[in-house]
């Protein structure tokens, strides 16, 4: 009977219970902070826990959404419960088709079909999203502690961190490379072509980072470096984009392979040069965390914003 199984929904769906939290777990608030401090140290961005962070956020807000969802279709099942129990105590389609003669019980037959579907559909629907629910739960967790994860790495890397900044402050600029600059297909200069936005605002050492990049691979596209304002890295002259293509269009399969062999190089000799992290392709490298190795970033909504067009490398 149709009433037994609206009953049972009814009672099967509690409201939302969310545990205590456990004494070492730590919210996204407190995160922020932690991160915040790191960059106070650093007197640097994290890209890699601000990405961290906007999936915790993307993920909580999902579940939010389907709690609401979930909320809502958990009262309408219920509200049908409670009319069967305030009437006779049959489901209300029933009660439709009892109240008339029983000539008429076969034209109403199509009826019952009708409201017993609707109402049947509104337990699936509760069903359903209950276990989407439990799903988001699970996804935002796994975020936060990604989140959390990494906040921690960091925090383990701060001395060593600290050291590489006082090394390369009294360094200024990095060793040259033991090779004859071979590798790419640059002549070993830096063409006008290749000056772009901001070049000559750049601390030493991102200079010298971009000169050899650019003495070594060449520069298809003009290279950007100093935005006034910015609140990272190309704020104080420490980055530089290394642009594959322009309009924001993907690059040419030739300039992908270019994009990916700068971002390796620069990654590869990190240590000498004093590159803080590389962005290309939606991924980044942070020599702060070198243990994680390439992570996946999320979405920023365009090729540009993605890091598709241009490997990004910033400097200590």
């Amino acid at each position: 009977m149709f009433v037994g199984l609206i009953t049972a929904a009814a009672l099967a769906f509690p409201a939302p219970a969310y545990a205590d939290p456990e004494e070492d777990e730590v919210s996204l608030e407190e995160l922020n902070e932690r991160a915040d401090t790191l960059e106070d140290e650093y007197d640097s961005e994290l890209p890699q826990y601000t990405s961290a962070k906007e999936a915790a956020e993307k993920a909580q807000e999902e579940l939010d959404e389907i709690n609401a969802q979930l909320k809502d279709a958990r009262e309408s099942v219920s509200q049908l419960a409670a009319t069967q129990y305030k009437g006779t105590g049959l489901d209300p389609a029933m009660e439709v088709v009892l109240s008339g003669s029983p000539e008429d019980m076969l034209d109403d037959a199509a009826a019952l079909s009708q409201v017993s579907h609707n109402n049947g559909a509104r337990v699936t629907s509760l069903t359903n999203l209950q276990d989407e629910a439990e799903r988001a739960s699970q996804k935002a967790d796994g975020k936060l502690e990604e989140a959390q994860e990494l906040i921690d790495d960091l925090e383990e890397q701060r001395d060593e961190v600290k050291e590489k900044i006082e090394r390369y402050e009294e360094e200024q600029v990095p060793e040259a490379p033991e090779d004859d600059g071979g590798g790419g297909d640059g002549d070993g200069t830096v063409p006008d072509s290749a000056r772009g936005p901001g070049f000559d605002g750049v601390t030493p050492r991102m200079a010298a980072i971009r000169d050899e990049i650019i003495g070594r691979f060449g520069a298809p596209y003009p290279v950007g470096c100093l935005r006034p304002g910015d609140p990272g890295e190309h704020g104080s002259g420490r980055a530089c984009d290394f642009m594959m293509s322009s309009g924001g269009a993907m690059p040419s399969a030739e300039n992908q392979r270019l994009g990916t062999q700068i971002a390796e190089y620069a990654k590869n000799n990190a240590d000498r040069l004093g590159v803080m992290y590389v962005i290309w392709e939606q991924r980044i490298w942070d020599s702060r965390n070198p243990g994680a190795g390439w992570k996946p970033m999320e979405d920023r909504g365009s090729i540009t914003a993605n890091h598709y067009d241009h490997p990004h490398v910033s400097s200590y």
